[in-house]
């Protein structure tokens, strides 16, 4: 399978670097060839995580955006489906969709038989299920659609589940997945390192190296966010 993957939100804060970071990590660990691209342009999180994977483009420009698509001008080779991910900076959604729109981008990616995933990272807060309903109405039919209940950025996602947009993003085929709260002081160690989920667990030297059971409790959150993209069209 080919996919291409927008992880995004909108808002910041709300984990959409984590996720893209997690999702390179489980390709990688799948054994499964991928190109990463951060939009993020004051931090370029994903791309400092993973230098050899992942590099930085420019929304606001075509010329940028048009790398994304580059990976699958080629017909993958037999049983070596590319794939794609993309961190979304906050405020990136107006001029991703005037290229998606120009291009026909949907359109030719569904010619080539690449799955095209819209991620949406939710706090529990109401910006986001507001946020959820404006993505919808930019793609409605056609994309796949995963809607991530971040539990690093809340716990409390009522307003989020009984609300008509998420409904409406149920009806369209939309999954629902939840992303567990990785403990606060090992994620601090893992950003001030600059290091990779993988760099993490194995690192054993330096201030910032985590300790056995931070280790073990890295382990066990990647195996739990591991089986929830099992279930989705990455």
């Amino acid at each position: 399978m080919r996919s291409l993957n927008f992880i995004g939100g909108e808002k910041g804060g709300v984990g959409k670097s984590v996720v893209a970071r997690a999702l390179a990590q489980y390709y990688i660990d799948k054994g499964r060839p991928f190109t990463g691209f951060d939009t993020d342009r004051s931090h370029t999180t994903f791309a400092r995580f993973y230098a050899d994977y992942a590099a930085p483009v420019v929304v606001d420009r075509y010329e940028g955006l048009d790398q994304i698509a580059l990976p699958f001008e080629d017909a993958p080779e037999e049983g070596a489906g590319h794939s794609v991910i993309v961190d979304l900076a906050a405020q990136t959604a107006a001029p991703l969709a005037r290229w998606i729109r120009d291009s026909d981008l949907l359109g030719l990616l569904g010619e080539l038989g690449v799955q095209v995933n819209f991620w949406h990272l939710a706090d529990a807060g109401k910006d986001s299920v507001a946020l959820l309903g404006d993505l919808l109405e930019t793609y409605g039919e056609g994309p796949n659609y995963v809607v991530v209940k971040n539990h690093g950025r809340g716990t409390d996602f009522s307003q989020l589940e009984a609300s008509t947009e998420l409904a409406t993003a149920q009806a369209l085929g939309a999954r629902v997945i939840s992303l567990p709260e990785l403990h606060e002081a090992s994620m601090r160690k893992i950003d001030r390192q600059d290091a990779s989920f993988w760099a993490a667990i194995n690192q054993r030297g330096g201030d910032d190296a985590l300790g056995m059971l931070e280790r073990q409790r890295v382990k066990s959150w990647l195996k739990t966010v591991y089986a929830a993209f099992d279930g989705l069209a990455v």
